[in-house]
């Protein structure tokens, strides 16, 4: 949907985003939202979950809205101790009359096959909201690339209404808060909101045999056909649905400077599969002509930069999942307000020394056991 803003602040810088994300929940007085796909019980999570903690306690209504497949996945990085305190301070949270809710589809093969949200939205009564890419941990704050955009303005109060559609219980009286508030201070920016939780519309059979349509997957589609001269893309690992993989080799394929900046397998040491599932396709993008980078570090930023004149930021990963698995959402804007910042970002991860560039030389180095291990799963990219 189309809509605007009033202010628009990039948090490209993780120190940044994490300060601007303490203060709202430290200066919240009345109500606090938040969604996030996990929550990991490490010093920014326990900052974190503190200071819900303390914001419940002085009678801010908090809520917490948790992917319930995305904890239990992260939840492997975590060790039984801090799983057990973590399920403590959330009972406290609870305890103390915050609402947190583990969302879960509503359909059991949804559950079975990973269905969730992978939403990261936090918004208070003081009119400003962030959408991230990022979660509460680590990783997100000092070892991944992540990017987040704090807003204000029209697009507040439909940023929180969204929180309905994975999980939460939006107060009415609050969406109209934050419309009051927009109302007094007009923007000029002008935004398409751009979400989807596909596991509302999908049957008994979940994301088996679903066709879609998925309309984030399609405006992600529509964006890529129309770039013209480059398409910069970053994504945590690259192995897109079919339909947007097509588009993209399109793109490159009628002479577009197409480039992919996404994670090398050890970005993420708890497995290599999604490294694989994204390895599968290098060599249709490396003869389609994409020029293909690897962070070792780890890039979890989502975005899409078209012609230097259009850009798209948020949670989308570009994966199977993110089109008929999980609830997404993504802002995009041709205002220089925005692209400016996202061009920047891509400007700088060209030049990154931490980026590799993959190459067919560089893959026909790879050990015999990681070329056993891309041709023996890559064919089950979809669940990975």
């Amino acid at each position: 949907m189309q809509t605007t803003a009033s202010s628009f602040v990039p948090l490209w810088d993780r120190q940044a985003e994490w300060e601007r994300r303490l203060s709202m929940v430290r200066e919240a007085r009345q109500f606090l939202y938040q969604s996030l796909f996990y929550i990991e019980y490490d010093a920014y999570g326990r900052e974190m979950l503190d200071a819900l903690l303390e914001a419940q306690r002085r009678s801010v209504r908090v809520q917490l809205i948790v992917d319930g497949f995305g904890q239990r996945l992260g939840g492997v990085l975590m060790t039984r101790a801090d799983r057990a305190a973590l399920s403590a301070v959330i009972g406290a949270l609870r305890a103390a009359g915050a609402v947190v809710t583990m969302y879960r589809p509503p359909r059991f093969v949804q559950r079975q096959l990973a269905g969730g949200h992978h939403v990261k939205i936090q918004v208070s009564e003081a009119g400003e909201a962030i959408l991230s890419s990022g979660n509460v941990t680590k990783s997100s704050f000092e070892e991944w690339n992540e990017y987040a955009m704090a807003v204000r303005g029209a697009v507040v109060p439909v940023l929180l209404e969204s929180c309905a559609l994975i999980g939460g219980v939006v107060v009415p009286e609050h969406v109209a808060q934050l419309q009051a508030i927009a109302a007094a201070e007009p923007g000029d920016i002008s935004l398409d909101y751009w979400f989807c939780n596909p596991n509302l519309d999908q049957g008994l059979t979940g994301a088996l045999g679903w066709r879609g349509p998925n309309t984030l997957t399609d405006h992600m589609i529509e964006m890529v056909d129309a770039s013209q001269r480059s398409l910069s893309i970053t994504s945590f690992y690259f192995k897109p649905t079919e339909l947007l993989m097509a588009a993209v080799l399109r793109a490159a394929q009628r002479g577009v400077e197409v480039e992919v900046f996404h994670s090398h397998r050890d970005a993420l040491p708890a497995t290599d599969l999604a490294w694989i599932a994204a390895a599968a396709s290098y060599s249709r993008l490396l003869d389609a002509g994409v020029a293909l980078y690897e962070n070792r570090h780890g890039e979890h930023s989502k975005i899409v930069v078209v012609d230097d004149e259009w850009a798209a930021c948020g949670s989308y990963n570009f994966e199977d999942a993110a089109h008929d698995r999980l609830a997404e959402a993504m802002l995009a804007s041709r205002d220089e307000r925005v692209v400016v910042p996202s061009r920047a970002i891509v400007d700088g991860l060209r030049r990154d020394p931490d980026n590799e560039r993959v190459t067919s030389e560089a893959m026909g180095q790879w050990p015999a056991w990681v070329r056993r291990r891309v041709a023996r799963y890559g064919r089950f990219k979809r669940w990975m």
